[in-house]
């Protein structure tokens, strides 16, 4: 029992173990729990660029083990633990697992927390399954460098970096990801996290609103100001934002039927990189212009293309590289 699916913009929404995008989901499932399997495929499968449902036996994680970036075992944690451990070798190769109960009340990622599993729990938390998250950068709502390189459209090269790079995220000491454009040889030591870009460069939509801006106010604000930058909906890598506004509904709903990530910028990132135009946000809470200053940061050249617009009172928009 298989289903195929993709959306309509080529991404699915899973990071695999590499960092790359998720090819293929397996569900694996009891006898007796095989019609939830067919509701989870019905309710996330379109996220995915596959899913298939495996029926339960006994060797069947051994069996399928390297032919699916990522595990949805509709069972208990401790059956999925005991047939999975012995097959675990390496974070950045392993599957991710995630286990999710018949009522679809729980989805637990137990290992590839980073590399899919976390993404898999927050989908199935579109069904009212409730993702229980102990990935430390998850606990403290912060976006750890794989969930960014995952936005950035991008995937970890050296993965053992990413505990030293993880902890500074913790500690809010990390800042924006650096872009280099070669040809350029950099030295770096073990505690950089170097990010490879799945595809070519392109510009960067970078993000204010007032609260509660709906998902058409965004994309709507969106589309003009790519027009006005002569740009493309093609041309754009993801969205920037700041910290402050990372939860927005309507953003985080846009961007995801535009197949964009959305990567969250702190005060102190955004500072370095003020943009031209006044705001009154500096004025009112102390944080500068969020639109521009997140376009600058979050650009490859740190440069705007367009500067910021806004759009029905609700949602300002700056364009940058």
């Amino acid at each position: 029992m298989s289903s195929e699916t993709n959306d309509d913009s080529g991404h699915c929404s899973t990071a695999d173990s590499d960092g790359e995008v998720a090819e293929e989901i397996a569900i694996i499932a009891f006898e007796r729990k095989l019609d939830t399997a067919e509701e989870i495929v019905d309710g996330i499968g379109d996220r995915y660029e596959s899913i298939e449902i495996l029926e339960y036996h006994s060797g069947v994680f051994a069996e399928h083990w390297g032919e699916y970036d990522c595990f949805i075992g509709l069972m208990a944690s401790g059956i999925a633990m005991r047939k999975t451990a012995p097959l675990l070798e390496d974070k950045w190769d392993d599957p991710a697992i995630v286990v999710v109960d018949e009522e679809l009340t729980w989805a637990i990622p137990i290992t590839g927390g980073h590399h899919g599993a976390n993404q898999v729990a927050d989908d199935l938390a579109s069904m009212g399954a409730v993702p229980a998250m102990t990935t430390a950068s998850e606990a403290a709502n912060k976006q750890g460098v794989e969930k960014q390189a995952k936005a950035l459209d991008a995937h970890v090269v050296n993965g053992d970096s990413t505990v030293a790079t993880n902890l500074a995220v913790l500690d809010d000491e990390l800042g924006p990801v650096e872009r280099l454009d070669g040809p350029k040889a950099v030295l770096v030591g073990d505690d950089v996290t170097v990010l490879k870009r799945n595809t070519d460069g392109g510009v960067v939509l970078g993000t204010g609103s007032v609260s509660g801006a709906g998902k058409d106010q965004f994309l709507a604000a969106w589309e003009r100001a790519l027009e006005e930058a002569e740009k493309e909906w093609d041309d754009v890598e993801f969205v920037a934002t700041g910290s402050r506004k990372e939860e927005e509904e309507g953003m985080l709903e846009a961007a995801a039927s535009k197949g964009l990530g959305v990567i969250s910028l702190t005060k102190a990132d955004l500072e370095r990189y003020e943009g031209p135009t006044p705001s009154r946000s500096r004025e009112l809470i102390g944080w500068p212009g969020i639109a521009e200053a997140s376009a600058i940061a979050a650009g490859r050249d740190h440069e705007l293309v367009l500067e910021k617009r806004s759009y029905d009172d609700a949602v300002t928009v700056a364009v940058g590289r």
